[in-house]
């Protein structure tokens, strides 16, 4: 299989382009920086190479003449968004077979890839390891879990990495939507118990009157309705993880009931004399101030110490931006098997109106309109006119973000406002300005600010 690497590091628009030529049966690998695409190229071979020219820590000329180097038969195709002849000119001398200016659609550059690799002869990369099959990006096959690339969700996978093979119990915090129960998911998948149950109960939609039943379960006869015996869901999660969601809207007596279960790790179903031990791990995960209910008398705070010897606070999707597409892409994918389409991406506008939008039901709301969309549209490329009104019309507000602390400074004191306030972070400080990371790269060296 033809093998394709890509150094972009606008990641949205690379993982589109990955996901693109993946769907066209090409072999693809994704990198975001020079440092990452040498690495790379030590490790292996490729039939072509799509560079951008501008990268945060090197330029696309300086791979294309270590590529040419190593390897004269390996294609080399430059992206840019400035159109610079004189680049264009020195890209082609220095052996690029082509340069193409951004933004530009997919399917557009096809013709230039396929006529690139058919310049010569095609030969399979003597890759010393058995190629493996790509992957969709930084995802959890088992567990739809996302991991993202943004700060916050590498912090993310390093705490559950960190908890999921100890047994202690974990509180996840975090708004509707944000995906809590993936998280939850994805430490059980980790873990020694991934080969036994993972049971999720969400204790908001438990009637009072039934919950020790749900929980412990309950004998025959037991009580007016006990038909049948039943399993409750401590007895069912036995050897594996109980994941309690929304743990917060527990009445303060099964708080009691609770509590003793997780300390005796013994349970006794409604109408029996008999305990029964169980061997459970119990992760929970909240959208409320569990600490503040403690405080108000609504939540008992020795079971709140029990249930949070670790916690992990799960960001909203508009602290990580740079995860959207990603997510996007995913939840694309998702939608094409389910409704039995072939969407290729999002049009430009699309993906601008993504960025605009400040995401209020988060992951569950992303999900949702885009397979909305995947359904409506009529073309490969999800446009914009499908789109909810509300994201099709969405603009970057000065009340969403910390840019408007610093509207009346000039631009250069502007930037340098920022990395300060960002603490020198680059990917932060271009999150305040409400701008990507390659224009803050070219604010920075246009005013030779070094830090």
């Amino acid at each position: 299989m033809t093998k394709i690497l890509i150094v972009e590091d606008d990641v949205p628009f690379g993982t589109m382009l990955k996901t693109f030529l993946i769907k066209r049966d090409y072999e693809v690998e994704l990198v975001f920086s020079g440092a990452e695409a040498f690495k790379k190229l030590k490790e292996d071979s490729f039939n072509l190479i799509l560079s951008d020219v501008r990268l945060p820590d090197t330029s696309g000329l300086d791979i294309l003449k270590e590529v040419k180097a190593e390897n004269a038969d390996t294609q080399v195709i430059i992206m840019t968004s400035y159109a610079e002849i004189s680049m264009a000119v020195e890209a082609m001398k220095i052996g690029a077979f082509d340069y193409v200016s951004k933004p530009f659609r997919p399917e557009s550059i096809l013709q230039t890839i396929e006529n690139a690799l058919t310049h010569t002869q095609v030969q399979q990369p003597s890759a010393p390891t058995q190629a493996k099959k790509p992957q969709k990006p930084a995802s959890d096959q088992e567990t739809s879990f996302v991991k993202g690339v943004s700060e916050a969700a590498i912090k993310l996978s390093d705490y559950i990495e960190l908890v999921a093979p100890t047994n202690m119990s974990v509180l996840i915090m975090g708004e509707s939507g944000t995906g809590k129960e993936q998280v939850a998911k994805s430490i059980h998948k980790q873990s020694k118990r991934a080969g036994a149950p993972f049971i999720a109960v969400d204790c908001g939609a438990i009637p009072r009157e039934l919950a020790s039943s749900e929980f412990f379960g309950h004998l025959k006869g037991s009580f007016t309705g006990a038909i049948n015996d039943k399993t409750g869901h401590f007895e069912a999660a036995n050897g594996g993880t109980l994941f309690l969601d929304e743990i917060g809207n527990l009445s303060y007596e099964l708080q009691v009931q609770l509590l003793r279960a997780l300390q005796e790790r013994k349970i006794k179903p409604v109408g029996s004399n008999n305990e029964i031990q169980v061997d459970i791990r119990v992760i929970t995960a909240t959208n409320e101030d569990l600490a503040q209910a403690v405080k108000d008398g609504e939540f008992r705070e020795d079971l709140y110490h029990r249930l949070n010897e670790f916690s992990i606070k799960v960001p909203a999707l508009k602290e990580r931006k740079e995860d959207l597409m990603l997510f996007a892409e995913y939840f694309l994918d998702e939608a094409n098997t389910e409704l039995e389409k072939n969407v290729i991406g999002f049009t430009e506008s699309a993906i601008e109106a993504f960025k605009n939008y400040n995401w209020p039901g988060n992951l569950r709301e992303l999900k949702n309109m885009v397979k909305r969309a995947a359904l409506l549209t009529q073309d490969e490329m999800i446009p914009l006119k499908v789109l909810p009104h509300e994201i099709a019309t969405a603009t970057h507000s000065n009340t969403e973000t910390e840019y408007g602390l610093f509207k009346n400074k000039n631009e250069e004191q502007l930037i340098l406002d920022a990395l300060e306030k960002a603490g020198g972070n680059k990917s932060k400080a271009a999150r305040l300005l409400s701008i990507d990371r390659k224009t803050l790269y070219n604010k920075l060296k246009q005013y030779d600010i070094k830090l």
